[in-house]
């Protein structure tokens, strides 16, 4: 209806046309649709304490929102997986789809909207089909380009690499097709689940076209213009970008309606690619052996489609914007419009680097970037136009490593393009990011800097201290670029704890709910389940820019600790802000705890930094209403938004319980019931701690010195110089701080490190009750973690046993004169019970390890 409704404002059959009559037809719709809505009041006066947010609650906002829609017109805050799933599904005939982090929930969501029964542009359900691998994955989508289908598919890393002889095909017969790639580091020296650019540049010599989108809102839209492009051109295209920085971050994104991508499709494009499928009704062959007197030739032949993608995909992206009101170009310069130093980038850094142009511009600098976006094929034509005339000195930053290349692959392009324009100007490059590795304002600063050298540093690194081949910038002090108004929150919480779905939720709300952008940025550790993770959140009343983690200036506002494991491990208050809240779960409510429980070094940051701290016995309040004692989401969600005055009160409550109605509605209501609950009961358990001056002086004592090495014994091994320098590292996030000489070429590393790292993450352990143990030791067989350790002890071992050691006679004719006794590790134990359930004698019980 949208669309009829535009084709009769704009009296004409142009795409340009419509296209136009559509976005006026879409706010005149919008409007009506937001006059209907308005359902929620905000209080006509709201008190002093409330947050200055209460005012600006989006009124047409329905609180019972569904998944993205296909006809959403309202910014969702939404990731970058979740914004090319949306396109990808409209564009498409069929789907085949294999999981790999970090692309695995596109191919989900895609799998989602077909099981629900979504319509794609061309009003049909899209055929979505998991294979056995992503080569499968990618023969089938082969196959079914030959045919005629419009397809898609999702990975990235080495699942990537297993796509590439089918890349070669697809591009080699000219079929139209659109590879999302959320961009992740490849296996080198390591397995890493991370960040670079090291799989798209493997594939950049496939003959597919590669197309950067750089935060979810360019994912969103640069993947509609893929997939019209790659139509347009029968060029297949790989629309990529950064895993888990853009594929995993929550931003505000302005999604398109599928009525709004059909007036772009072009039909005509469409029909000669389905004409040109394999049918018995009109036979063709295709993919025959040539030999030497034809294969050059019939390779060259094709040299027209890969010559007109630049000018297609540039005409696409104007097409787009008429929609959507979002222009885009091929490169785009920021900056100094007569700028002496520039730096080329792709990818998320390039926002952190507009933030810090700004940066530098107000200190007096002529600075700029220029954005790639297209990198395949690239159009020397459109670089130059870009590159002020004025620039003398050019970085060139690759988010990749090629060894034994003399340049990088984006550098080596940036050369032969000013060659080809005959203009010699100086051109460092250098690589960063690898596997994720922090790109903020002070690297990028750093790389300016270099620029202004006399003999600016080449295949420089960024980011790291090497020390070996000393390839690395020097880094100044972390800088201050995020917008005035902006407020940073980080919380420590447990992989599978539920931290990581309350914050994602927590930044739908904010950047949903209210007038303020949110950006929501999770860390992962890569042992995943039961290991640390890391939230940043953000929200302001400007769009965020910011794609790193947040640094010490200006801060974060509110710092929570979801596990007391952490206290002496995490330096958690090193990017507090002065004056700001911290909260800690724990069970401990007075001084007198926690002069006991707090290590001196945390309590003197405490008092340094005169931070608000509060503490909430968050497993006590789960148990409480329910839940287990590990699902603690909910009682921290409550208590952020309670202390931080984001919405009111009530507002906030609505909007929580709303949110726990999508995310548990379908399960039980008992479940519904016990997270309202735990929300309800946060605010009551919430207890703010008056610490004394003395803590600027605190000095640990035995008590304290035993919660920071629980479990050392008169029996424990000590640390050898790997486990106190490297693995103790990685431990506390500290990591970062290596240097390139602390490494092993080849990432050898000796084994036996688990004996020493001691996490601590259960709250409940196995406790034996040795008399009704039969000694089948089956706990110790199902144990992931080897917690549980059967042992036999002659006399002598039992005469020396420690007081307190439990054991029982051995059973079994050949151990006469030994005593049998179950030893527990309750610090490597993850609590996951499975040695309770498998025991058949009833012999272990979960119990508190505080107890």
């Amino acid at each position: 209806m949208l669309l009829r409704q535009a084709v009769a404002m704009s009296g004409k059959k142009s795409t340009a046309a419509i296209g136009r009559a559509l976005l006026s037809a879409q706010s005149v719709t919008d409007a009506a649709l937001a006059g209907r809505a308005r359902t929620f009041v905000a209080p006509a006066a709201a008190s002093a304490s409330k947050s200055k947010l209460a005012k600006k609650i989006r009124a047409s906002r329905s609180i019972d929102m569904p998944t993205l829609h296909y006809e959403g017109k309202s910014e969702r805050a939404i990731d970058g997986n979740t914004a090319a799933a949306h396109v990808a599904y409209a564009m498409s005939d069929v789907s085949f789809i294999y999981p790999i982090s970090p692309s695995t929930s596109m191919g989900e969501t895609v799998d989602k909207f077909a099981a629900g029964g979504r319509k794609n542009v061309f009003g049909q359900v899209v055929k979505v089909r998991q294979m056995q691998s992503e080569l499968g994955s990618a023969g089938a989508l082969h196959g079914a380009l030959s045919g005629g289908a419009l397809c898609t598919t999702f990975t990235a890393s080495q699942g990537l690499l297993l796509m590439i002889p089918n890349m070669y095909l697809c591009a080699g017969e000219l079929l139209p097709a659109v590879f999302h790639v959320s961009a992740r580091a490849l296996a080198r020296q390591s397995l890493s689940i991370f960040c670079d650019h090291s799989d798209v540049m493997a594939v950049r010599a496939t003959g597919c076209a590669l197309l950067s989108s750089h935060n979810p809102q360019e994912v969103m839209d640069l993947g509609l213009v893929s997939h019209l492009a790659s139509l347009k051109s029968s060029v297949p295209f790989v629309h990529f970008f950064d895993g888990t920085r853009t594929s995993g971050v929550i931003e505000n994104v302005s999604p398109i309606a599928y009525s709004a991508m059909k007036s772009l499709v072009p039909w005509d494009e469409l029909k000669a690619f389905r004409s040109r499928g394999l049918n018995p009704q009109h036979p063709i062959m295709r993919g025959m052996g040539q030999d030497p007197q034809t294969y050059y030739q019939s390779a060259v032949a094709s040299n027209k489609f890969y010559e007109a993608v630049p000018h297609l995909v540039q005409e696409t992206m104007d097409e787009v914007a008429v929609l959507t009101g979002r222009q885009y170009k091929l490169f785009e310069y920021y900056g100094d419009p007569e700028a002496e130093r520039a730096v080329v980038i792709m990818g998320s850094a390039s926002k952190t680097a507009e933030e810090t142009v700004d940066y530098l511009r107000k200190q007096g600098e002529k600075v700029g970037i220029l954005k790639v976006r297209l990198f395949r094929p690239f159009s020397t034509e459109h670089f130059l136009a870009e590159m002020p005339e004025s620039v003398k000195a050019i970085a060139v930053l690759d988010r990749t490593k090629e060894d034994m290349a003399s340049s990088l692959p984006m550098k080596a392009d940036v050369l032969t393009a000013l060659s080809d324009g005959g203009i010699f100007k100086t051109v460092v490059g250098g690589n960063y990011g690898l596997g994720s590795k922090e790109f903020a304002p002070r690297h990028v600063k750093a790389v300016f800097d270099n620029l202004q050298e006399k003999v600016p540093k080449n295949h420089f690194t960024v980011g790291i201290v090497d020390d070996v081949t000393n390839s690395s910038l020097p880094l100044g002090p972390a800088i201050n670029c995020i917008d005035e108004g902006t407020t940073q929150a980080i919380f420590f919480g447990l992989g599978s704890d539920g931290t990581v779905g309350a914050n994602k939720a927590a930044a739908a709300i904010i950047g949903e709910r209210t007038e303020f952008y949110s950006q929501g940025h999770f860390n992962y550790s890569s042992q995943k389940a039961g290991a640390s993770t890391v939230s940043h959140l953000r929200f302001g009343p400007r769009p965020i820019r910011s794609e790193y983690e947040i640094e010490d200036s200006p801060g974060a506002d509110y710092v929570a600790c979801h596990h007391t494991s952490f206290l002496p491990k995490f330096d958690m208050l090193s990017k507090a802000r002065q004056g700001g809240v911290f909260v800690v779960n724990c069970p401990w409510k007075t001084v007198e705890d926690l002069d006991v429980q707090f290590p001196a070094s945390l309590r003197r940051q405490i008092a340094e930094k005169e931070m608000q701290l509060y503490t909430i016995d968050a497993h006590a309040v789960a148990t409480s209403v329910g839940l287990p004692a590990k699902r603690i989401n909910q009682v921290m969600q409550s208590t952020f938004f309670n202390l931080s005055g984001i919405l009111p009160p009530e507002d906030a409550k609505e909007q929580l319980e709303a949110a726990i109605d999508r995310m548990y509605g379908k399960k039980s209501p008992d479940i519904v019931r016990s997270n309202k609950a735990a929300l309800a009961a946060a605010p009551d358990n919430l207890n703010r701690v008056k610490y004394p001056k003395s803590w600027l002086s605190a000095e640990d004592t035995p008590e304290s010195l035993k919660v920071v090495n629980p479990s050392k014994t008169q029996y424990s091994k000590e640390l050898d110089d790997f486990s106190s320098g490297f693995l103790k590292s990685i431990d506390a996030r500290k990591a970062d701080n290596l240097p390139v000489s602390a490494f092993s070429p080849g990432g050898e590393t000796p084994i036996g490190q688990s004996a020493f790292q001691k996490r601590a993450l259960a709250e409940e352990v196995p406790v034996w009750i040795p008399d009704k143990c039969t000694q089948c030791n089956l706990c110790s067989v199902v144990c992931p973690h080897a917690v549980v350790r059967p042992f036999l002890l002659d006399k002598k071992e039992k005469e020396n046993a420690p007081t307190g050691y439990i054991s029982r006679k051995a059973k079994g004719g050949e151990l006469g004169g030994l005593d049998y006794t179950i030893q527990l590790a309750p610090y490597d134990c993850t609590g996951c019970a499975v040695c309770v359930e498998m025991c058949p004698d009833d012999a272990l019980v979960m119990e508190p390890q505080q107890k």
